[in-house]
């Protein structure tokens, strides 16, 4: 390639990669300022406590409340986190510190199809075998709901669905110890369990907060299965045997009727807007925790 051509060339790839960056940086900040210019009608600073904590949604008579909604998503992602630690956890440190050659492939395979099935398939599988069995343990609690259609069946779906994504995380994190590291746990006495409990878990303890806290945010967004097996009643859980009805339920069950109701547009963009707002502080909080320790490091 001549000198004179070399030039023109770099600047080309240069210029794509900077558009392309551009593009990454400009879409999230897009799509938020289209939601908050889309709510605007409702984000009135005196009314905007009613349309947080308020408990009345009745789009019809101009009551907007979100806090049910509200409410529900962080139950549901909550249940599901609490699934998803210990399973995620102890399933990366077999595959990848205990299992057989193997039973790793096959595991990896397994987890390979369980991340790219359709989330309407988890949601008809809880609804066939997750919504009774919550069901009957519920009646046997007690329960005001003992349908089974709940919050702990979402958080249990919900879990299920976003395994996958965390325990590639996972995997990945655990494969980056060299395996020096470990040899020097052994060589100093530690047995097996204590290189990974001792050393392994520390080192990569940023990772794994980051990894957990991105499923979380993921679990915020589900929305087909977590409608099919929730409920979708309006109120504020007060156990986990309640139905709810989480944001992203409510805008995949009402966007179509916003039409033909005042400000019901303004406040279907206002819950996606809050949706958009709690990924992004979840994101931001894994940052700073794996700053934190970063710096303790």
């Amino acid at each position: 390639m001549s000198i004179a051509l070399r030039k023109p060339i770099e600047l080309f790839r240069k210029t794509w990669m900077q558009i392309a960056l551009s593009i990454i940086l400009i879409l999230p900040l897009a799509i938020g300022f289209s939601l908050l210019y889309k709510a605007w009608p409702l984000l009135n600073p005196d009314d905007l406590g009613k349309l947080l904590f308020g408990s009345v949604w009745s789009p019809s008579q101009g009551n907007f409340g979100l806090f049910p909604f509200i409410s529900s998503s962080v139950f549901v992602a909550g249940v599901g986190l609490i699934i998803m630690i210990p399973v995620c956890l102890s399933s990366a440190i077999y595959i990848t510190q205990f299992a057989p050659r193997w039973i790793s492939r096959i595991l990896r395979a397994a987890i390979d199809i369980l991340a790219g099935m359709p989330s309407v398939i988890f949601g008809l599988w809880g609804v066939i075998t997750i919504v009774p069995i919550v069901g009957n343990w519920a009646k046997q609690q007690g329960a005001q709901n003992p349908t089974g259609y709940s919050i702990l069946a979402a958080g249990i779906v919900v879990s299920i669905s976003v395994m996958p994504y965390v325990l590639n995380m996972l995997l990945e994190l655990f494969e980056s110890v060299t395996s020096e590291l470990k040899e020097t746990a052994l060589s100093l006495g530690a047995s097996h369990w204590q290189a990974i409990k001792d050393v392994f878990l520390k080192k990569l303890k940023p990772g794994i907060i980051a990894s957990f806290t991105l499923g979380m945010s993921k679990s915020f967004g589900e929305t087909i299965a977590v409608l099919m097996v929730v409920g979708n009643v309006v109120q504020i859980p007060s156990s986990i045997f309640d139905a709810g009805y989480p944001l992203p339920a409510l805008l995949a069950n009402n966007y179509g009727e916003m039409m033909s109701i005042p400000m019901y547009d303004a406040a279907l963009m206002l819950s996606a807007l809050i949706l958009l707002l709690i990924v992004v502080f979840f994101n931001y909080l894994s940052h700073k925790v794996i700053r934190h320790y970063q710096a303790k490091a």
